[in-house]
Order: structure tokens, then sequence, then C-alpha cells
């Protein structure tokens, strides 16, 4: 009798385990378990039994727990240490039994698409030092019961639906190097309690509704790397905190509302900078020289300011890969203002470069034509700036995009764009280009889009441009072009806008131009477009803008088109 007597809670609790093995159909296992294995079994049974899906089957529970994927364990076998399911395609919610893996050091569940809240029993984990949630779609707020976890020293959460605020608690993890709560949904202010983490090296706090200054505590910061905070609806000067961090490698404040100037020894303040991103702000005053004192500095984006000034010619010390400074007030008017692009001649590594929309005046630099073949996108659209465009421009023999619209370039536009396979966008509208358009334009089979619009370009459409089978954009609207549309250009199946409005262009539209299912837009108004459309009165020849406009169904297929100037 008093073999078979127990307390209600140990009764309970074996009745528990009973109905937890009953339900979810345990395998059984042919080594005996100890207390240890057993409890974080039953933790990975009850983490498998919420998820909806494992395309790629990595659950599979038919092996020791030991042997599951992405799952180590002690050396005794016992205690799972390490759990790492990045992503493997796994869906469902997070099981409260993941806080019995009281061993584990790492947990990454990042990259698959778990959703619900983060739950709380995870502040169970006080030895683990690795937690990745990143790139799911958890929602709710950060449990305050992390914040028992003392030993992390990452925390990622980024890009997923978190809300509230970023939690002071946060400040309390003395261990973190790295802290990223980017691409939320966050709100309120930069807690002042990170400036705890001294140990902090890399922080990202970007995408998210964050509001209010930087607090001056982050300059405690002293270990600090990595400072994200870019995308988010920040104000003030130019945090004047962050100039004590030496040791700031990428600073990225990109789309906020930061204003006034830049320090002039910035470069020296930040020995160690690499990358930084000030785009989309309010930023005045000059691109201080002292940058080039960076000397790793390579990625430069003040993209959307209120810059003015020249252009320091001392960046060709840098090794840049990344320059833009387009959509500012740079520029003095002066013949001197594109002598910064000689400088950049040495910068072997440069990618991009873009100081497009600014005032820069002066002859096309032929300096341009000497940059780094590894260029791949060049902007240099909405200046003053006049003359040819050189034929050594086919140097670039990496461009993909070459935007040089809205100034003031004459002469004819070079054959030697052909040898420019790799271009996808050619954009030279809205200046005053003369002669024909090349047929060597045809040889840039990797030309998406084509904006010639604008310019005084006259003689016929080449129809070697059909050999530009991913051609989805031509515009040559407002031009001096004569003869009729190439039947060929019609068989471009990529088509989906051409734009030809206000030329002098005659004969038949081609047959087939109904034949193109991408075609959506089209505008060929104020031309001398004459052709028998084939209505009800077959003797009646109508000019096709009009007929066009009336009727625009009665054209193959071709439908919804716009066909007004």
């Amino acid at each position: 009798m008093v073999v078979c007597m127990m307390n209600l809670s140990q009764f309970c609790s074996l009745a528990f385990i009973s109905v937890f093995l009953t339900n979810l159909s345990f395998p059984e296992y042919a080594a005996a378990d100890t207390p240890g294995n057993e409890t974080n079994k039953l933790a990975l049974l009850a983490f498998k039994s919420q998820i909806t899906e494992d395309p790629i089957g990595v659950l599979n529970d038919s092996f020791h727990l030991c042997n599951w994927t992405g799952v180590k364990c002690s050396n005794d076998q016992r205690r799972v240490t390490s759990l790492n399911l990045r992503g493997k395609r796994l869906a469902g919610t997070l099981s409260s039994y993941v806080g019995n893996f009281t061993f584990i050091n790492l947990l990454d569940l990042s990259g698959n698409s778990f959703h619900g809240e983060i739950p709380p029993e995870l502040g169970n984990l006080r030895r683990i030092q690795n937690l990745n949630l990143s790139n799911n779609f958890l929602g709710g707020v950060i449990p305050s019961d992390l914040y028992n976890c003392s030993s992390l020293t990452s925390l990622a959460l980024d890009h997923n639906y978190l809300i509230g605020q970023v939690p002071p608690g946060l400040g309390s993890l003395s261990e973190l190097r790295k802290l990223y709560v980017g691409s939320n949904n966050f709100t309120g202010s930069v807690p002042a309690s990170l400036g705890n983490l001294t140990s902090l090296q890399e922080l990202d706090m970007s995408y998210n509704y964050l509001e209010g200054e930087i607090p001056s505590t982050i300059a405690q910061l002293v270990n600090l790397q990595i400072f994200r905070l870019s995308v988010n609806n920040l104000s003030g000067e130019f945090p004047p905190l962050l100039y004590n961090l030496t040791s700031l490698e990428f600073i990225a404040l990109t789309t906020n509302s930061f204003t006034g100037n830049l320090r002039n020894d910035i470069g020296l303040a930040f020995p160690n900078l690499q990358k930084i991103w000030l785009a989309y702000n309010f930023l005045t005053g000059p691109i201080p020289e002292s940058f080039s004192n960076a000397s790793n500095l390579q990625n430069i984006d003040f993209l959307h300011n209120n810059l003015t000034g020249k252009v320091p010619r001392s960046f060709g010390k840098l090794d840049l890969q990344y320059f833009s400074i387009g959509f500012n007030h740079l520029g003095s008017g002066e013949p001197d203002d594109l002598k910064f692009i000689n400088s950049l001649i040495n910068c072997s590594n440069l990618r991009v470069l873009h100081f497009g929309d600014n005032q820069f005046e002066g002859v096309f630099p032929v300096s341009v034509t000497n940059l780094s073949t590894k260029l791949t996108r060049l902007y240099l659209e909405g200046n003053k700036i006049h003359g040819n465009i050189p034929n050594e421009i086919s140097n670039l023999v990496n461009l993909n995009k070459l935007y040089m619209n809205s100034n003031y370039l004459n002469g004819t536009i070079p054959d030697s764009f052909g040898m420019l396979p790799n271009l996808g966008g050619l954009v030279l509208r809205s200046n005053q280009l003369t002669g024909k358009i090349p047929p060597s334009l045809g040889n840039m089979t990797g030309l998406i889009n084509l904006y010639l619009y604008d310019n005084h370009l006259e003689g016929g459409i080449p129809s070697s441009l059909a050999n530009c089978s991913q051609l989805a954009i031509i515009s040559v609207s407002n031009n001096n072009l004569t003869g009729s549309i190439p039947q060929e250009l019609m068989e471009i199946q990529s088509l989906w806008s051409f734009y030809g409005s206000h030329n002098s262009m005659t004969g038949p539209l081609p047959e087939n131009i109904g034949n193109l299912a991408l075609l959506i837009k089209i505008n060929l108004s104020y031309n001398k477009f004459s052709v028998e459309i084939g209505v009800e009165d077959d003797d009646e020849l109508l000019n096709a803008q009009t007929f066009l406009l009336k009727n625009p169904t009665k054209i193959r297929g071709v439908i919804e088109r716009e066909f007004l100037g």
C-alpha cells in the first residue's frame, strides 16, 4: 500500500509526461536515456511538434537526438549545446520548450518562416552566447526575460515584425558584442542604457521608426566598429558624440533628418573608417578634405543632402569603390569644377560614381574614360556639362548604367557605345545631341532601357536595335526622326514601352505591332503616319494618331495604350 501511494504533484507530473509522449508519438531509442538528455529530447520533440513546414526534411527524429540535423551535444551526449537550423525553410511557431535547453550556447533559427511571439522561456538559457532569430516573421515585443541571458555576446532579432520600444533592459546584457534589431517596427527613442554595453562592437537599429536624437551615452561604446541607424526618424546635428569613437569602421545614418556640417577633421577622428553612408539627410557645408586621411575608406554615400563647394581632389589617394555625391549643391560654376575626376583615375577599384544633379559646369571631362574598368554605374546627369561625348567612353567595358541626361552635351552619339555589351541603361535624354542614332547600338545586347528623347537627332530608328532582345523601353520622342518604324522592333518580345512622339516619322505602322504581349505604353502622336487600318470602310485612310486615339483596340490586340503627347 505504501508503494502505491504518491503525492498529487508526482501523479500530475507523470500523467503529463505520459500524455505528452502519447500525443507526440515519440520514437523509441536504443540507448537508455539519462535525465539530462530525456529533458533535451522532450524539448526537441516539442519544438518539432510546432513546425508546420519542413520541406527538406531536416527534423528527422529517427536518430538519436545528438544526430539530428543542426544539433550538437556535450561530450557525454547528455545535453544539447547548439541548435543551428539557419535557412532550413522551416515554418511554424517557437515552442516554449526551447527554454529547456539549459546548456545550450548557440541557438540559430534565422532565415526561416517562424511566426508568433518570442517565447519568454528563452530567458532560461543562462549559458547561451549566440541567439539568432533574424529573418523570420516574429511579432510582439522583446520579452523582458531575455535580460536573464547574461552570457549573451550576440543577439540578432533583425528582419522581423517586432513592435514596441527597444527595451532599455537590453543595456543590462553587459557581455554583448553584437546587437541587431534592425528591420522591425520599433518606435520611440534609442535607449540611453545602450551606453552600458561597453564591449559592443556592432549595433544595427536601422529600418525602424525610431525618433529623437542619439543619446550622448553612445559615446561610451569605445569598442564600436559598426553603427547602423539608417531609415528612421532621427534628428539633430550629425552626432558629435561619434567623433569620440575612433574604432568606427562603418557609419550608416541614411534616410533620417540629420542637419549641420561635417567637422573638418572627420577623417582624422575616424582613422579606421571604411564606409560612411549619410544619404537622404539635410547636411550642409563642404565635403571635408580630411576624409583622404582615412586610408581605409572605400565607400562614401552622401546622396541627397545640401552639401556645397568643391569636391576634394585628394580623394584619389583612397581606394574608393563607391562614391556617391549626387543630388546636392556641389560645384561653383568655375572651369575646374570637374577636376576631381582626374584624381579618381587612381581609384582602380571604383565601381560606382554618382555626381549627378549638382551644379557642376565645364566641358565633358575626357578623364572619365580613364576611370577604372571595373566601373559599373556612372551618373553625371542634371549638371551643366557641355561638349562631345568622347569615343573612348568604350574603355569602361563593364558599364551597366550610364546617365548623362539633362546637360548641354552636343555632337553625335559615339558609335563606340556598341562596344559596351553589358550596358543595360543608356540615358542621354534632354541634351543637344545631333546626327543619327548609331546602328552600332544594336551590339549592346544587354540593353534594357534606351532614353534618347529631347535632343536633335535625325534619320531613322535603326533596325539593328532588334538585336537587343532584352529591351523594355525605347524613348526617342522630341527629336527630328524620319522614316518608318522598323518592323523588326516589333519582334522584341520584352518591349513594354515605346515613345516616339513629336518627330516626323512616316509610313505605315508595323503590321506586327499587336503581337507584343508585354506592350502597355506606346505614344506615336505628332508624327506623319498614314496607314490603312482595315475598318468597316476599306477605303477609309486615317492619320494614325487620330485613329489610335479614337480606336485603340483595333490594332490587333493593342489595348489600353497611351497615344497622346
